[in-house]
């Protein structure tokens, strides 16, 4: 297939034919980097050896996609085990309540850095000069995964096939059926999937376009509908320890069980997926499906909790810390120096958001309904409605008169001032 444009390579850490002889893909197994497989070799005359890393994706079956790729030629296939790693990345996006424009709790920016952090490793271990990933000129993961392997050795090169080819998804279709390679995607099912333990993305067909109402029951992968969720309501009890997820229902669970047992959970109930309305790093606006239910009861789970243990102040600053730790992730910038300030930040202010959170989960509703902790601020007999002699409500007036000072001086001012322009004006 010949590109229309041709593909010129302008940076320093793109690799060119001839000066390598072992390639690193990164292999999904999936219609783009199954058609790299094939296609590098071809193309740059090399060996490939595919590595793919396990973060709780459980679509794939592990050893068909290692069989996969030996048989479309690779040297080499490796399968690595990276869950409990990949949990505690997760963890750190529990204590971040991460949020990326609404409802999107950052797998795939968080399964980026995992999976670059290996592939540098591998890379130096199989002594590959050069790793290759599957992305897209238009996508984010492109940035991701070339901004991550050259700030952790920037002796290695990357190459970005699906890039310098220039092709769309039918041309990746037809090329597959072409060299006999199977794949999921068809023209009559055309979305594509990128799924890890955190939350599984789901993009093309009508979701692409914004003006099309997107056909969840067939896109949906580990979430009901809310019309398809069980009519009777579940209560569940999630409990932390300084910010971190530890338990269900009063049973302990380490990190990666838990996460995937409220996947289970939350889908059950149709909780925990969005139409986001994204913007991407390279300037595109784009529409997504994600589908992240235990991210999103343990975040909201986490949330609510850290504002019951934490003062006004402190809850408006770690909103703009959140914010911004979000916004770096979801920008290929996880190595920032200034992400080793937030994350400081982040953990202090998690010391205390320790206790029990009860949620009630029904057809797509996560709500939070009852909180305990050590460090709750919340004194009842402060608090109450109900006649008590611990608020002094004597005080309360003072209060208001010296709080209300500085508007209703501004405010009187702006009167004043206004009325003498109006009469200068006349």
């Amino acid at each position: 297939m010949e590109n229309q444009t041709t593909y010129k390579k302008v940076a320093s850490h793109e690799a060119e034919k001839g000066t390598f002889n072992t390639c690193l893909l990164l292999y999904s197994g999936g219609l783009d980097t199954s058609v790299m497989l094939k296609w590098i070799q071809e193309e740059y005359e090399c060996d490939v050896i595919a590595l793919t890393i396990n973060i709780g994706q459980t679509a794939d079956n592990l050893e068909e996609i290692k069989q996969k790729a030996i048989k479309l030629g690779a040297k080499d296939a490796i399968i690595y085990d990276a869950k409990d790693d990949f949990a505690e990345l997760c963890a750190e996006a529990v204590k971040a309540n991460a949020d990326y424009q609404g409802g999107y709790a950052l797998g795939c920016p968080l399964g980026r850095v995992m999976i670059s952090k290996l592939a540098v490793q591998f890379a130096s271990e199989f002594g590959c000069e050069v790793i290759a990933h599957g992305c897209t000129g238009k996508g984010n993961d492109q940035v991701r995964f070339e901004s991550y392997i050259t700030t952790l050795n920037p002796a290695l090169k990357t190459i970005a096939p699906v890039r310098e080819w220039g092709m769309g998804r039918e041309e990746e279709i037809a090329y597959a059926i072409q060299n006999g390679i199977p794949v999921e995607q068809t023209k009559k099912s055309p979305y594509s999937y990128d799924e890890n333990m955190w939350a599984n993305t789901g993009e093309g067909g009508e979701i692409e376009n914004p003006e099309l109402i997107p056909p969840l029951e067939n896109i949906l992968k580990w979430c009901n509908t809310p019309q398809q969720a069980p009519d009777k309501e579940e209560l569940v009890k999630i409990g932390f320890e300084k910010g971190e997820p530890v338990s269900l229902n009063g049973i302990p669970y380490d990190k990666k069980d838990l996460i995937l047992l409220l996947n289970d959970i939350g889908g059950k109930h149709g909780v925990g997926y969005f139409h986001l309305i994204e913007d991407r790093i390279v300037g595109l606006k784009v529409r997504g499906v994600y589908e992240n239910p235990a991210a999103h009861i343990l975040i909201q789970s986490h949330k609510n909790l850290e504002q019951l243990v934490s003062t006004r102040e402190e809850n408006e600053l770690k909103t703009f810390m959140d914010q911004k730790w979000a916004y770096l992730i979801y920008g290929a910038k996880y190595f920032e120096p200034v992400m080793d300030n937030i994350r400081a930040y982040i953990n202090e202010q998690n010391k205390k958001v320790t206790g029990e959170v009860t949620v009630r989960l029904y057809k797509g509703n996560c709500e939070i309904v009852a909180l305990t902790s050590p460090y709750s601020l919340f004194d009842e007999n402060l608090a109450t409605f109900n006649k008590s002699a611990a608020f002094n409500q004597n005080a309360s007036a003072g209060f208001i008169e010296l709080w209300n000072l500085p508007q209703k001086t501004a405010y009187q001012l702006k009167q004043t001032v206004g009325k003498k322009g109006a009469l200068q004006e006349k």
